[in-house]
């Protein structure tokens, strides 16, 4: 032992050195092979030591042994038998007999002590050794040379099975554990039985059926070592395949049975003796397959643990080896006949190819490259080798010559040291099989099976050993009785066996014990139920409301993911439904004490009762999915219950997605962002995973969309730092939308940083990405501890440091960014500086609309139109660099962006100036100059998209076509506005040149509508519809203009044009995307879209060839165009028509307008709030704290106003829905006018609502900016509280008073008034205030005294007097605004 162990040292230290040296020489060939013979040594040495331990050697003795016996085999022929041949074959019997029984004593003796197993292979090799002899003798009595060599072929299959058998048993000794060597053992001693039972048939003469009953009581005893402790898988079939089995073979046994009696009766031997071998194979089954159900019912117990199957099967490799082994020694057996060469051959070719194939899938499966190249090598090697042998059997096939079987013995050699290499190779522990752990309770549920299927075997081994008898003497009464019994308990004891694998199906009982226990449950919560409507639920006090709910959201979640796994098992999976059913089974009882938990604390009656019917309504389905798995049983074949299981997991799916659902809204309403929290640390260790997916884009589109997702987080940040002092309860949807963007960010991150050059920058970018995240996560925690706890202003104090925290950190991202690269990063700047110049250019067009753009210091437009001419020249210079920049480095398109954009500020600008310069007077002249600079802003910022897009393109990529395109377009607008500058002042010319202008602009509209982009947002149907309104009024004023050929004509036409284009592009655009739309109604929509565009465009073209050479042909004609237009418009209502489908609603509809105009009011009231939220006191240096008080007090009042009437239009537009769904209001009414008449009175109330706090939040800016009167202030408060009365009126009188939505409207109109009030009051405050500490200087001299005195009194008289006039004004007011009124809002006021 101890020289072995040293063996093992000094080899394992040699192959060390070997592997280093193959390690620094990786190609050298000699190295590898010194390798090789290195590590073959140290598994010799291994085998040596581990031949040393007890009982090892024994059986080496006993192999050793059998190996010299075998020597008699290979003599060229035998003595002829000196003995009389019933003796040889007496001897020849008992020697099978003995040896068969040594063998089950081998089997047994792996299980005890290495001694048991010493002395068992010592008397089975002696054993073997006197059967040898009776063979040889038996041989010696045959007639002929070919019956002698089949002998001897069959001795040597029986050698060779019976070395098998030892080395299996020396194998499990050593390692009792080793996955499948117990089959392997059991399949040795199987293989053992058969090779005798095959001698005893070939050799033996008894009276027929005699040897039949021989070879049936070896096979079962053989078998009977399958049912002694069955923790491994005895063949492949399912549980349900082993009850098939069982009934199978039960029949074909109850068959033979009545056969065996009924031949023996008869003396028809030759049957009876086929019926004794047919009752044998259905035996053998019987126990194969109650074997392995008794280890499917072992495994599926919840205490079990299955086995895991290994990456290779051991035993498919031992068996092909053993085979490929006898059949090679067949091939060169020079007594093998030509039959059995190519018998061989075939088992050779069979094997190896299923070898090769297992080879195939371990290489495809294994994550371990050595293994991996070794497994495909060793295919190689051997389909290679059988190659070779192939050849030399077809020569063998064709000349059955001595030097052609030599060569086949040389083939031999090679093919059957690389199948003993590979089978080594693939006993390896790493790829074996992990083998099951069956519990005691798993062993008890087997046990009935066992001693059923071990009955049977018994009673049919006595039951065959009796028909043996009767075969020989057929009239003995007392045996037959014996038959007769032995019959009825092989009977029993099948009957049993079939009954105990029926009851002990797996997972029955779990499903038994599963479904009470979720009865128990569904009871609980129903108590739970009904205390919640007495309200007399016991609140939980020893947990927060946050712990419950997320052990509450932990439990379903882990519920939800368990659904599919007991689908599959019920439908399949037999062994796994116990396990997964009880695991389910184990959630509900904590699911319902969350959920009871959490209902206890929830204040809201209706809330508590949707978690507990949601609850149980999860159990329910749940008890039904368990009903419904419990049907299936695993069972592939029972198809009909399939259906079922995938109903009941899809019921069970959606309860849960209902329960995740509320509880992610009452999580946010408490303010738990647990899952929030969650969400943003996914994001984030994902930037932390190796290898990224496969970039699709450039990191400058990637550049682009972080740049978007990180400035959308800061202005959330700073939203947050508002919310957390007005409105704390939004902050749970503003977190959530942090959280969102996040995701997008750290995804898109990912990609920036890995399409980064050099790495460094994607290192910064990752690491960078990854601090916000961390900074949103203290964020959304914040905010959700403040909306527990909306009062706390730590916390207060703790969200805004965050917030400013997120917001550094957003800005690090964007220079990580910049460092990425410079050049593009300015232009995601310069064009976000562009898009907020355009937004601001149309909001000067709405003040020129409304006549309120004037000049400051009466300018004239000639003041600034040559500062217009020159910063246009300066921005076409800009423009060039921009273009050439996308070609040269980073800090040169830096350069270029950044000059761009500054000069286009300062065009936009200096053009504002001019325009309003030209006077409010002339309105639609100021729109056209205003419309001329916004198309350049509007081309400039396609161009540095363009050229961010193109940066660093080689000359011939598509984006460098596109920097072209864009660069044209750029230069025609720059060109456009210096021809609306000159022809500004002109009034011959200037509606022309607007014309041309609008026709450039709708061209480049149609080009964008026509491009294949998807629009980022979609519309409805209806919103494509009211835009065509719009071209059926341009039509008319076109065709107009073009009859009058008056310029201040044509310029509005030119405006009107301009906008109602590219509206309706828009929402033609976008409709066509709208949800369910088909590809036929969306082309549809699209075909006429530009077909309505081309049209107008003509139509326009027309009137400006009119506009140059009047004559009354030519404006004859203009009714054919506008048919034209007016064709294309039906054509494209009736397409938007059928987007809408069955649920179109008219767009002319009173209630539909009414509501319309609510939400357009209530966007209204939002933008002037959101107005008030950026606006700041004046500063003035020398002025007294309570004054600074007082603006900040008007400030806060006016944005609750704001606040509270954008509520209150919400709320009306809901009454409004819920009328029109009460039937109250029709959709399409009865009493149109009636309804029509309503409707209008609740649109001029929320317009009213709408315009007063409009001019309430223009005051409460011009007080604090000092251009105003606290007066006017009152003034406006007093009249938003006027106008919601009004609505209010309005709303009520259809409304049913008790509906919640009155109840809302109703709550809103409230808090208006108290908002209202309160600004009133500080207002007043303040006024009376400044009146107090307005000191009078009084004159002393008298003459001063009196002049100031009359001064004083005519002031107070003139005051009157115009207080007079402006209360008759009111009247007057209010008397024409009474006129148009509503009948019910006048009798209401009335």
């Amino acid at each position: 032992m101890l020289d072995s162990a040293r063996d093992v040292m000094e080899g394992s230290a040699m192959l060390i050195q070997e592997a280093k040296q193959a390690l620094i020489a990786p190609g050298d060939t000699e190295s590898q092979q010194r390798l090789a013979q290195v590590a073959k040594a140290v598994s010799h040495s291994l085998n040596n030591c581990v031949n040393c331990l007890p009982g090892q050697k024994d059986v080496d003795v006993a192999l050793k042994s059998i190996g010299e016996s075998s020597k008699k085999l290979l003599v060229d022929s035998l003595p002829p038998s000196t003995k009389p041949f019933q003796e040889a074959q007496s001897e020849l019997n008992q020697a099978a007999a003995d040896l068969n029984q040594s063998a089950g004593e081998v089997v047994h003796a792996t299980r005890g002590q290495s001694g048991e197993l010493a002395a068992a292979s010592g008397k089975f090799s002696d054993d073997f050794d006197e059967f040898l002899d009776a063979g040889i003798e038996m041989a010696g009595q045959a007639q002929t040379k070919e019956d002698q060599m089949q002998v001897i072929g069959n001795l040597k299959n029986i050698s060779m099975a019976s070395s098998k058998l030892l080395l299996a048993a020396k194998s499990l000794s050593v390692d009792p554990g080793a996955p499948n060597a117990k089959n392997l053992l059991a399949a040795a001693a199987r293989a053992v039985t058969e090779s005798i039972n095959q001698l005893i048939m070939l050799c033996t003469q008894q009276a027929p059926g005699q040897k039949e009953c021989d070879n049936a009581l070896r096979e079962l005893e053989t078998v009977k070592g399958m049912l002694e402790n069955p923790n491994e898988p005895v063949s492949d079939l399912s549980y349900f395949d082993c009850i098939e089995s069982v009934m199978e073979n039960s029949k074909v046994l109850g068959e033979s049975m009545a056969g065996i009696s009924q031949n023996a009766k008869t003396g028809d031997l030759p049957a009876f003796g086929e019926c004794v071998g047919i009752a044998s194979k259905a035996l053998c089954g019987l126990t194969e397959a109650a074997a392995q159900a008794a280890y499917l019912v072992g495994i599926s117990d919840p205490n079990s643990q299955a086995g895991h199957q290994g990456l290779v099967d051991p035993i498919q490799f031992a068996r092909a080896n053993q085979a490929i082994q006898m059949a090679c020694q067949n091939l060169v057996d020079p007594g093998s006949s030509p039959s059995q060469v190519l018998s061989a051959a075939t088992i050779v070719a069979k094997h190896t190819s299923a070898l090769c194939n297992a080879c195939r899938i371990a290489s495809s499966k294994t994550a371990n490259p050595v293994a991996k190249r070794h497994f495909v090598q060793s295919a190689k090697e051997v389909a290679n080798s059988t190659a070779n042998l192939v050849k030399t059997i077809k020569a063998l096939d064709g000349d059955f010559s001595e030097d052609n079987r030599n060569k086949c013995r040389i083939a031999t050699t090679p093919l059957i040291e690389a199948v003993e290499n590979l089978t080594a190779f693939a006993s390896n522990p790493e790829f074996a099989s992990i083998p099951a752990q069956i519990s005691s309770e798993g062993s008890q549920a087997q046990e009935p099976i066992l001693v059923s299927a071990r009955t049977m075997l018994e009673s049919s081994s006595y039951l065959i050993r009796t028909a043996r008898s009767l075969a020989i003497n057929p009239k003995d009464p007392p045996t037959w009785s014996v038959l007769a019994g032995h019959s009825h308990t092989v009977s029993d004891s099948i009957k049993s066996l079939i009954t105990s694998i029926r009851d002990k199906a797996p997972g029955q009982r779990e499903c038994d014990y599963s479904i009470d226990g979720i009865n128990r449950c569904i009871r609980d919560i129903e108590q739970a139920s009904l205390a919640a409507v007495s309200q007399s639920l016991a609140t939980r006090d020893d947990i927060s409301v946050e712990a419950l709910q997320e052990q509450l959201t932990s439990v379903v979640q882990e519920i939800g993911h368990l659904i599919d796994p007991i689908a599959t098992a019920a439908r399949g999976e037999a062994a796994q439904l116990g396990h997964k059913v009880t695991q389910l089974a184990s959630y509900f009882e904590p699911l319902i004490l969350a959920a009871v938990g959490v209902a206890s604390k929830m204040l809201d009656h209706q809330q508590q009762m949707t978690v507990l019917d949601q609850t149980k309504t999860l159990a329910e389905s749940a008890l039904q999915m368990l009903y419904a798995a419990k049907e299936g049983g695993g069972n592939p074949k029972a198809q009909h219950t399939h259906d079922a299981i995938t109903e009941a997991a899809q019921l069970m799916k959606e309860a849960v997605d209902d329960i995740m659902v509320t509880l992610n809204e009452a999580a946010s309403e408490v303010g738990l962002v647990g899952g929030m929290v969650d969400a943003i640390a996914e994001a984030m260790s994902k930037l932390d995973e190796g290898t990224p997916p496969e970039p699709k884009g450039t990191f400058v589109d990637y550049q682009t969309t972080v740049v978007k997702y990180s400035k959308a987080i800061a202005v959330t940040a700073q939203e947050m730092m508002t919310k957390s002092v007005t409105n704390p309860e939004e902050l749970g949807g503003l977190a959530s939308q942090m959280t969102t963007d996040y995701g997008h960010l750290a995804l898109q991150g990912q990609m920036a940083a890995a399409t980064a050059e050099p790495e460094e920058i994607g290192f910064q970018i990752r690491t960078r990405v990854q601090d916000l995240g961390h900074g949103c996560i203290f964020l959304v925690q914040k905010a959700g501890a403040l909306q527990v706890c909306p009062t706390d202003s730590y916390t207060k104090r703790e969200l805004i440091e965050c917030a400013r925290s997120v917001t550094e950190k957003v800005s690090l991202v964007l220079s990580a960014l910049q460092a990425g690269n410079k050049g593009t990063q300015a232009c995601i700047t310069a064009a976000t500086a562009v898009s907020g110049i355009i937004a601001d250019l149309d909001t000067t067009i709405m003040f020129a609309t409304a006549g309120t753009l004037n000049a400051e210091n009466g300018e004239t437009f000639a003041d600034h139109r040559e500062n217009i001419l020159k910063t246009a020249k300066a921005l076409v210079e800009d423009t060039k660099l921009l273009v050439s920049g996308a070609a040269s480095t980073p800090d040169k398109l830096a350069q270029a962006a950044q000059s761009s954009a500054a000069t286009i500020t300062q065009l936009a600008e200096v053009v504002k100036l001019g325009a309003a310069s030209l006077g409010s007077n002339d309105p639609e002249t100021q729109v056209v100059l205003i419309n001329a600079i916004k198309d350049v802003a509007k081309a400039l910022s396609d161009l540095i998209g363009a050229t961010k897009g193109a940066a660093s393109k080689p000359a011939d990529d598509p984006s460098m076509y596109q920097l072209k395109g864009a660069a044209k377009v750029m230069v025609t607008n720059v060109t456009s506005l210096l021809k609306t500058v000159k022809a500004v002042e002109d009034e011959a010319t200037r509606g022309t040149r607007a014309l041309e202008a609008t026709i450039e602009y709708i061209k480049q509209e149609l080009t964008v509508f026509q491009s294949k982009d998807i629009p980022e947002k979609t519309s409805s149907p209806e919103e494509s519809i009211r835009m065509t309104k719009g071209i059926t009024m341009a039509t008319a004023k076109a065709v107009a203009a073009g009859n009058s050929c008056r310029q201040e004509d044509v310029i509005a036409t030119a405006n009107l044009s301009r906008k109602a284009v590219s509206d309706m592009l828009i929402a033609c655009k976008q409709a066509s995307f709208y949800p369910d739309v088909s590809e036929e109604v969306r082309s549809r929509a699209l075909r006429y879209g530009t077909e309505c565009t081309l049209g107008y465009l003509d139509l326009l073209e027309h009137v400006l060839v009119i506009l140059q050479k009047p004559t009354p042909e030519l404006k004859h004609q203009l009714a054919a165009f506008s048919k034209r237009v007016a064709g294309a418009v039906t054509e494209l209502i009736q397409a938007a028509e059928a987007m809408k489908g069955t649920e179109w609603v008219d767009p002319e509809d009173p209630t539909v307008i009414a509501e319309t105009e609510l939400l357009g009011a209530a966007a209204s009231i939002e933008a002037a709030a959101k107005k008030l939220e950026q606006l700041k006191p004046r500063a003035k240096p020398k002025q007294a704290d309570e004054t600074l008080d007082f603006e900040e007090q008007i400030l806060e009042a006016a944005k609750s106003i704001a606040a509270a009437t954008s509520a209150l239009v919400k709320s009306a537009s809901a009454a409004q829905r819920e009328l029109v769904a009460q039937g109250k209001v029709g959709s399409i009414p009865a009493n149109a006018a009636d309804d029509g008449q309503w409707s209008q009175g609740l649109i001029s109330a929320a317009r009213m609502v709408a315009a007063a706090t409009s001019s309430l939040c223009e005051a409460a800016n011009a007080s604090v900016q000092g251009h105003a009167s606290e007066e006017k202030l009152i003034s406006s408060a007093k009249q938003v509280a006027a106008s919601t009365a009004q609505l209010l009126v309005a709303c009520k009188v259809k409304a049913d008073q008790d509906s919640e939505a009155m109840k809302r409207l109703q709550a809103a109109g409230n808090a208006v008034k108290r908002a209202s009030d309160n600004l009133v009051r500080a207002a007043q405050k303040a006024a009376f205030g400044k009146a107090d500490d307005d000191d009078v200087v009084v004159k002393t001299k008298f003459v001063g005294g009196i002049a100031q005195i009359i001064a004083a009194q005519e002031e107070m008289l003139k005051k009157e007097r115009e207080l007079e006039e402006a209360r008759k004004k009111l009247a007057q007011i209010r008397q024409q605004q009474y006129k148009f009124l509503p009948t019910e809002l006048r009798e209401d006021e009335g």
